[in-house]
C-alpha cells in the first residue's frame, strides 16, 4: 500500500502562495508584515525539518508498522476510510497540539513555531526539529490498531499539514459563518499564535475547529483585542539553533539545579510550561489570573470564562 507524499508534491503551491501573499502586502498595504531575518529563520526552520523528517523518520515508521503487525484488522484503502481516518487524525492532531502546549517536554519541541513575532505564510513552515524526541507518535496508536495502515495515517497526516499552510496569514480576515463554524481558519489561528493573556491555551484544531468548541478550548478573534504574535517571552534571536534547542537547554538546567527535590524536577520537565517551583514564572493559568486583576472588567469574556 502505497500513498504520495503530498507535502513535497506540495512545495511549489507553498513558493506560490508566499510570493502572492507578499505581493498582496506590498501592493495593498496592509494584511501582515514580512521581516527578512524572520522569514528567512522560518525557512531555515522548515528545511531542518525535513533534514530531521529524513534522519528520524524511520523511529516513528518502524514503530507503526510494529503496531500493524500486532493488530488483526485491516480496514483497506477505500475513500469512506481515508476520509475517517483523516477526521480520527485530526482529532489526534487536536490532542497532540495541546499535550504541545501543556506539557513542557512537547512544548520545548513545539515552542519553535510560536517564536516568529510576525504572522505570515512563511510562519507555517517554522516547524520542528526534535518532534520525535517527544515520543508523540504514540497517540497514534489506537489508528493502527483499529486498522487504518501506517502508510494511510501519515498520508492524511500530511493533507492536515498542507490544511494548516493556509490559515497562517493576516490577508485572510474572516469567512462566512458557516466556514468559520466548522473549520480552523485564519482568525481562528490567529487566536492561536496570539501571546495576548486573552489568547493563550486557545484554538489547538488543525482542521475542524469543532474539537475546540467540543472541548472547551475555543476562543473567537476579538476585534477589539488584536492578537501580538509570538512568546509570552520572546527570545530575541533569529538564530536558527537557538530557536530550535533553546526550551531543551532550558529544561535540562531547570531539571539539574541544586536542591529540588525529585518532583520537582520531574515537574520542570513535564508540567505545564512556566512552571517553577517557588512560583517565580507564570504559567497561562496565572497569567490571566494576573490579567484579571488588573482588568476586572474582562471576567467572563471570551479567553476569561
Amino acid at each position: 500500500m502505497t500513498y504520495p507524499d503530498v507535502v513535497q508534491l506540495a512545495v511549489p503551491f507553498f513558493i506560490a502562495a508566499i510570493v502572492a501573499e507578499l505581493a498582496w502586502i506590498v501592493i495593498k498595504g496592509r494584511g501582515g508584515r514580512y521581516e527578512t531575518r524572520d522569514a528567512l529563520t522560518s525557512l531555515v526552520m522548515g528545511a531542518g525539518n525535513v533534514a530531521s523528517g529524513i534522519l528520524l523518520g524511520f523511529v516513528a515508521y518502524a514503530f507503526f508498522m510494529w503496531l500493524w503487525a500486532l493488530t488483526p484488522l485491516d480496514l483497506g484503502n477505500s475513500l469512506w476510510v481515508i476520509a475517517l481516518c483523516f477526521v480520527l487524525d485530526d482529532l489526534r492532531y487536536y490532542w497532540v497540539h495541546r499535550f504541545g502546549h501543556r506539557i513542557r517536554w512537547v512544548w520545548a519541541s513545539h515552542v519553535n513555531h510560536h517564536s516568529s513575532q510576525h504572522y505570515n505564510l512563511t510562519t507555517a513552515l517554522r516547524q520542528t526539529w526534535t518532534g520525535t524526541f517527544t515520543f508523540m507518535m504514540i497517540v497514534r496508536t489506537p489508528l493502527i490498531l483499529l486498522g487504518f495502515h501506517p502508510a494511510m495515517v501519515l498520508f492524511v497526516g500530511g493533507l492536515n499539514l498542507i490544511y494548516q499552510f493556509w490559515i497562517h496569514t493576516e490577508a485572510i480576515s474572516r469567512l462566512p459563518r458557516w466556514f468559520e463554524a466548522v473549520m480552523n481558519t485564519p482568525s481562528h489561528h490567529r487566536v492561536h499564535h496570539g501571546r495576548n493573556a486573552r489568547y493563550l491555551d486557545a484554538n489547538y484544531a488543525g482542521v475542524f475547529i469543532i474539537w475546540d468548541k467540543l472541548f472547551g478550548t475555543f476562543v473567537p478573534e476579538q476585534d477589539s483585542d488584536k492578537p501580538d504574535y509570538g512568546l509570552v517571552q520572546n527570545l530575541g534571536t533569529f538564530n536558527p539553533l537557538r530557536v530550535a534547542f533553546h526550551e531543551w537547554i532550558g529544561i535540562w538546567r531547570d531539571v539539574t539545579q541544586p536542591g529540588l527535590t525529585a518532583g520537582q524536577r520531574l515537574k520542570y520537565a513535564f508540567a505545564a510550561p512556566g512552571y517553577s517551583h517557588d512560583g517565580s514564572r507564570d504559567t497561562s493559568r496565572t497569567i490571566k489570573t494576573k490579567h484579571l486583576a488588573r482588568r476586572p472588567d474582562d471576567t467572563g469574556t471570551p479567553g476569561f470564562s
